[in-house]
């Protein structure tokens, strides 16, 4: 059987700040985030199981994108733990805020690895993370491949 991918897609609502960027995005300032997971394998053959047809589960794979994305960087501040806006992010949290701090500058380019790799990691074997992009706006989107990313 022909492998095929499918796709999902998420969005998020997110805010961030490029510590020591010479632009705007220096500042606090959020994103309407929209997420495509895609995946390859080959559909399931057996009638006999509940998912025949499927590469897997659109649920199943909600599930995990649900649990290692959304539940954590929906309606959150991701700040650079290295940068002084910590001090910031320490203020809101204290009003009740949810403030991510991540070991890396929070660009499209970035978090779209960041989430690749959580992703990857919870993939049953018989599927693979063929590619995840990332939408910052309408027209600006950063993209992560597997093939890209082989060791």
């Amino acid at each position: 059987m022909a492998k095929l991918r499918v796709t999902k897609r998420f969005t998020m609502e997110t805010g961030h700040a490029l510590y020591g960027y010479d632009g705007k995005c220096r500042n606090v300032h959020g994103h309407g985030y929209k997420l495509y997971v895609t995946i390859i394998g080959e559909p399931i053959l057996d009638p006999s199981n509940v998912k025949h047809g499927m590469v897997m589960d659109f649920g199943d794979l909600k599930t995990i994108v649900k649990e290692e994305i959304l539940d954590q960087y929906d309606h959150a501040i991701v700040l650079n733990k290295n940068s002084p806006h910590k001090e910031m992010g320490k203020e809101l949290e204290d009003l009740g805020n949810n403030v991510i701090y991540a070991d890396f500058q929070p660009t499209s380019e970035l978090l779209v690895t960041h989430f690749a790799h959580r992703i990857q990691s919870r993939l049953p074997k018989t599927v693979q993370l063929f590619s995840v992009r990332l939408h910052e706006t309408d027209s600006n989107y950063a993209e992560w491949y597997a093939s890209d990313n082989q060791q």
